[in-house]
């Protein structure tokens, strides 16, 4: 597939790794333009673009970066994509954290609801809900022990299997997370985010939770507001997980 990708930071970087090697077409791009990406492209084998041509015969456009910068995409990039092209939200909304208060974030709302709107085209939610170091290096073959899930949303259910088809290549079990509308399940501190989890877990933890949109952001704030007191100041990925599973239920 024809994959374009805006934004090379832990998250579309490792992306645009996998499916490179996977024999896809990967152009990445950001905001500073086509030189500032040309050296990490040509790591991968991927192919350096920049925003006034990454939309050119893109069939799947793989958005990440932070809700934040999303002004700092002109709308162009997204009217010109092709009509049947599948938008992917990579995002999280860290208002305790990095980001900038947003108007209509962070109280219970649907982020890629959010996003739907802003950018006038459906998306698939997906890539949002491991740890840039599990999805770098936890990534193993179908049907291998202890491969772990990947939540995927969306109102379309043939793009939405696209995108499962391609979280798959990457190295994880697809997990289906619902509409779009319910991808506030897969939000910051919603049940199983980031924990690790292989795909009956996750399944058995979904079932188990109890959580509301206005719950979990009320969960992000206490858990991310606290990430250092919580996690007594050990940032490793074993603690941050172990923290998870404790918090995000």
């Amino acid at each position: 597939m024809e994959i374009g990708i805006i934004g090379i930071g832990a998250i579309g970087g490792t992306i645009a790794r996998k499916l490179a090697e996977k024999g896809h077409f990967v152009k990445v791009a950001n905001s500073r333009g086509k030189d500032s990406v040309k050296e990490f492209a040509n790591e991968i084998g991927g192919h350096p673009s920049d925003l006034n041509e990454i939309s050119d015969n893109t069939e799947v456009l793989i958005i990440s970066v932070p809700y934040g910068a999303i002004e700092s995409i002109p709308k162009d990039v997204f009217t010109k994509l092709p009509s049947d092209a599948i938008v992917v939200d990579t995002g999280n909304y860290y208002p305790e954290m990095r980001d900038d208060d947003i108007e209509g974030l962070g109280n219970g709302e649907v982020e890629s609801l959010w996003l739907s709107k802003h950018i006038g085209r459906p998306v698939i939610k997906a890539f949002n809900t491991l740890l840039a170091y599990s999805l770098s290096e936890f990534g193993k073959e179908n049907g291998e022990d202890g491969r772990l899930a990947m939540q995927v949303a969306g109102d379309d259910e043939a793009k939405k299997e696209i995108v499962m088809n391609l979280v798959d290549q990457c190295g994880f079990d697809p997990y289906d997370a619902g509409t779009l509308d319910e991808s506030w399940k897969m939000q910051p501190t919603s049940a199983g985010y980031c924990c690790d989890y292989t795909i009956d877990e996750l399944k058995s933890i979904k079932e188990k939770s109890t959580q509301t949109p206005e719950s979990v952001a009320e969960n992000r704030a206490k858990v991310m507001g606290n990430f250092a007191d919580l996690t007594g100041g050990d940032f490793s990925h074993e603690n941050v997980i172990r923290m998870n599973r404790k918090y995000n239920i």
